[in-house]
């Protein structure tokens, strides 16, 4: 059955400031009103001294650094959001404190105690920024934000060290676009609706033409020989973990104009992140669009972050190919030529088919195949280094293509004997039997092969069901039609081309081996092997069983 979907937690904190970190000053202010206003209704309070009121402040943010260590495993935070870094920053007060003071820490513990439910919730730092995500640049330690009005980034498009920028210089930046901001709001303020519709331009609009066209004219033609050694350096230096260096290369203004179109992209996205729709770190593709479906995916899986940070990925499902979006889609898809995986078919019984795909032969296919079954397996580590497998895909036929129902690999010289790498059936044909028909061929191709097969570990958790329910069905079977009296694990093994350690592991879960007199015996339970007829009579002539019969296919000789 269909794993549940885990369940998605926001780490955005409602009432937080607009950088997604609190506000510690107004925080502060709000806890002096309240604390100011409950003096004021409690008469003969103890008047406090500077120590008594500074132990008790130190005593309540010790409370609290304890509260939050235990909420969370992180390292207690500063009011800056950063981890201390010396034991001075936490501001634990000494013990040898007088007599007097420590009876006012009491009574301001106790106003405190009363003031609690008249003081607005503190909210923690660590609540909104999970630090143990780091972005993934090298040698970034992910704060500042390219748009300037961040103090943190996870992601490559919030970062200032990739674009070859300090968290300074964004600062500084954002406080400039702003202020450009403010003028053109308020030049359009100025000017009514009615005079800009026809109006000829301005002379301040004509000679900011003018200035853009002189700063465009001005631009250099190519770059210098020192300036050309510098890029070259540049990308040698740090290849594909750097944005290229865009000086030089165009006029100020154009560059200018490039570096607010990626704050403003970047600031969309950490838009999308404080409000849950992406997660750094974790499946930030939460629907892929295959074919006539929408599939929300389980589990993270490493495509470029160019697509894997857009949230949604549109998949041909004929040739695999992942894109931005639905109009790109649309015209791949009148282009595409493939209705069927490539290779060979070497299985057909109706619509159902099954294509060996060569690895080595097509590789971008199969690389597209195990980032596709990504998202839906955990335990999955094979992406890219696909050449020295085989991959048998199952297709479902109708009048506009194969349809792709599921798939399995597996090495072309296994030394272990393994028939199965890994093995996956589509989210959208889950629970009708495709599954177990999978498994089967895999066995089928085994029996050809004359080999005893077993899976690869370790098995997902909705592999390892799939494979109990097939052992389970395999031995009841031939339990079923078996007319001796003596029975022998090896016999089971070399007929069904199932592992003997699987078989004995299903007949110790089915309670069917037992150790007697030195000896292990097979139980042949009557009651099991009925209840497994009387399923199968109930399932009836099912199309979803592989036909040895309409198997065309002869065992590859070597790689």
């Amino acid at each position: 059955m269909p794993r549940r979907r885990p369940v998605r937690v926001h780490r955005h904190m409602a009432g937080s400031g607009s950088d997604g970190t609190e506000d510690s000053d107004s925080s502060a202010e709000r806890e002096q009103t309240n604390s100011s206003e409950s003096e004021g209704t409690v008469p003969k309070r103890q008047r406090l001294t500077r120590a008594s009121t500074r132990l008790s402040q130190s005593s309540q943010d010790t409370q609290d650094l304890k509260r939050a260590a235990d909420h969370d495993e992180s390292p207690p935070l500063t009011p800056t959001g950063n981890a201390p870094s010396s034991e001075s920053e936490l501001d634990i007060s000494s013990p040898n404190a007088s007599h007097d003071e420590s009876q006012a820490k009491d009574q301001a513990n106790r106003d405190s105690d009363k003031d609690l439910s008249h003081r607005p919730k503190r909210r923690r730092c660590h609540e909104t920024y999970n630090f143990n995500m780091k972005c993934p640049t090298p040698g970034c330690n992910s704060l500042g934000h390219l748009t300037g009005k961040h103090e943190r980034h996870f992601a490559v498009s919030g970062c200032p060290l990739y674009h070859n920028l300090s968290a300074d210089e964004c600062k500084v930046k954002a406080i400039s676009r702003e202020k450009q901001e403010e003028e053109v709001k308020a030049q359009e303020d100025s000017n009514s609706r009615h005079a800009t519709r026809h109006q000829t331009p301005t002379p301040k609009q004509i000679r900011y033409k003018e200035q853009v066209a002189e700063i465009r004219k001005g631009r250099n033609s190519g770059l210098q020989k020192e300036q050309k050694e510098k890029h070259v350096e540049h990308r040698q230096t740090h290849g594909n973990t750097r944005e290229p260096l865009l000086e030089n290369i165009t006029s100020e203004y154009d560059l200018e104009l490039f570096r607010k179109a990626q704050a403003r992209a970047s600031e969309d996205l950490e838009k999308l992140r404080i409000q849950g729709q992406i997660t750094e770190g974790s499946n930030m593709i939460k629907t892929i669009l295959f074919g006539r479906y929408e599939l929300d995916t389980w589990y993270h899986s490493p495509y470029p972050e160019e697509y894997a940070r857009l949230g949604r990925l549109y998949v041909c499902e004929f040739c695999l190919k992942y894109m931005k979006s639905q109009t790109i889609l649309r015209r791949h898809m009148a282009k595409c030529v493939w209705k069927h995986p490539p290779g060979d078919e070497v299985y057909r019984k109706g619509s159902i088919s099954v294509f060996e795909v060569d690895g080595k032969k097509n590789k971008i296919y199969c690389q597209n195949l195990c980032l596709l079954a990504k998202l839906f397996l955990d335990h999955k580590t094979l992406y890219y280094d696909v050449e020295p497998f085989l991959f048998y895909v199952m297709t479902e036929a109708d009048n506009t293509g194969c349809h792709l129902v599921g798939y399995f690999s597996k090495e072309k010289n296994s030394f272990l004997n393994y028939n199965v790498s890994c093995i996956l059936t589509m989210p959208q044909y889950m629970r009708q039997g495709f599954g177990k028909m999978l498994i089967d061929f895999s066995y089928l191709l085994s029996k050809v092969e004359e080999k005893v097969g077993s899976p690869e570990r370790p098995l997902s958790d909705l592999g390892l069901i799939s494979y109990r329910s097939y052992w389970k069905e395999v031995l009841l079977r031939y339990m079923y039609n078996f007319q001796g009296k003596e029975i022998s694990i090896k016999e089971i093994s070399q007929e069904t081309a199932v592992n003997p350690v699987d078989i004995v592991s299903t007949l110790q879960s089915l309670q069917m081996l037992k150790y007697w007199k030195g000896k292990h015996l097979v139980l042949k339970r009557q009651d099991l092997i009925d209840e497994w007829k009387a399923k199968e009579i109930k399932r009836g002539n099912s199309n979803k069983t592989i036909d040895p019969s309409s198997l065309k296919w002869t065992p590859p000789k070597g790689t």
